[in-house]
């Protein structure tokens, strides 16, 4: 039996090994610790031969910085605040996702703030975020309408992604409403169509009408003229299925369809192959959002128009890291979206 003290016996567990730090960098790159901090962190007029030599001996003592002493060095949280008003996700979702490329590139953590389009709700997560001390903010909208301002003289810089601000002074970013209706004609037309007719959503929607007045002008351009006046009412199926049996009524002659967006141009479809016609054989169809739980989902599948969310999301991302680093761009910025070909 051993009677030796316990608490004398020496530890058998190795002591774990001491994490590099910024000084242990500096000294393998040969450079005073501000140096090294420099380097790593992007600032300074340093010579690029400096920043390559710190970033290779941080590479090699497989440093991490501490967040908390960047916090410290550069007077930044680095995080940042998404305050979105779709609860549904249907925008927010790639939105979100662009703006999470471009803000991991600058290593920004995001929070996602759910304002259930509640004013009240919204001012409050402002707060919160402000509390938090995040380096800047991107309002995330449901549709293209201007918006009131979140907030004025804010002490860090906003972005508004998809619903853009009313003052022309904040930064925003949003889709290209006239130019997918022009890319949606163009296409019908090229694929033969002449007695073109557009069924949309709601006219108090911003997007609504910009789509109904640019795809007339897009059917002028190639001398032709819209079947009866835009049709409009809702974003749903229902409206889609509805508005075909009343336009085939009145024009059954149609032979192309511009839908305002994919859940419209699904029930679209639908009413038009219940009336007996061939998709697209005797009439083409051609929806916009490439929302592709239903756009994939159609019979046929959607020829549709991507109005660029992730690449929104990804836009506001860069303007908030340009401002958050001094160098904001106030204005509207559109981002273009793309055709996406299906059967429809």
């Amino acid at each position: 039996m051993n009677d030796a003290d316990p608490r004398s016996t020496p530890s058998t567990t190795p002591a774990s090994p001491r994490r590099a730090g910024i000084a242990d960098v500096a000294a393998r790159a040969g450079v005073s610790v501000g140096t090294a901090s420099k380097a790593l962190n992007g600032r300074g007029t340093l010579k690029e031969e400096t920043r390559a030599r710190v970033r290779a001996a941080a590479q090699e003592l497989e440093f991490a910085p501490s967040t908390v002493a960047r916090s410290l060095l550069t007077g930044r949280t680095f995080t940042v605040g998404i305050i979105t008003s779709d609860s549904y996700g249907r925008f927010s979702i790639p939105i979100m996702r662009g703006a999470e490329d471009a803000l991991g590139l600058g290593e920004m953590l995001a929070f996602l703030c759910d304002s259930r389009d509640d004013p009240i709700r919204e001012q409050h997560h402002l707060r919160r975020l402000l509390e938090r001390r995040v380096d800047g903010i991107i309002v995330a909208g449901r549709r293209t309408d201007a918006r009131p301002p979140i907030g004025t003289n804010l002490p860090v810089p906003v972005v508004y992604a998809l619903a853009p601000s009313a003052d022309e002074a904040d930064i925003s970013v949003t889709s290209d409403e006239g130019g997918a209706a022009r890319l949606a004609v163009e296409h019908l037309v090229r694929t033969g169509r002449r007695r073109i007719a557009h069924i949309t959503g709601p006219h108090s929607h911003a997007s609504a009408r910009e789509r109904a007045s640019a795809t007339v002008e897009a059917l002028s351009g190639h001398g032709l003229e819209l079947v009866g006046d835009p049709w409009f009412g809702g974003w749903t199926e229902a409206w889609g299925r509805f508005a075909v049996t009343q336009l085939l009524r009145a024009h059954p002659d149609v032979d192309g369809v511009f839908c305002g967006a994919d859940v419209i141009a699904r029930g679209a479809t639908d009413a038009l192959r219940e009336s007996g016609a061939s998709l697209p054989l005797e009439v083409g169809v051609v929806g916009v959002d490439n929302w592709g739980v239903v756009a994939e989902a159609a019979r046929p599948p959607l020829t549709t128009v991507d109005l660029g969310l992730q690449e929104i999301g990804r836009r506001a991302g860069e303007l908030l890291l340009a401002a958050i680093d001094g160098t904001p761009a106030p204005g509207l910025h559109v981002v273009a979206g793309h055709l996406v070909v299906r059967e429809s």
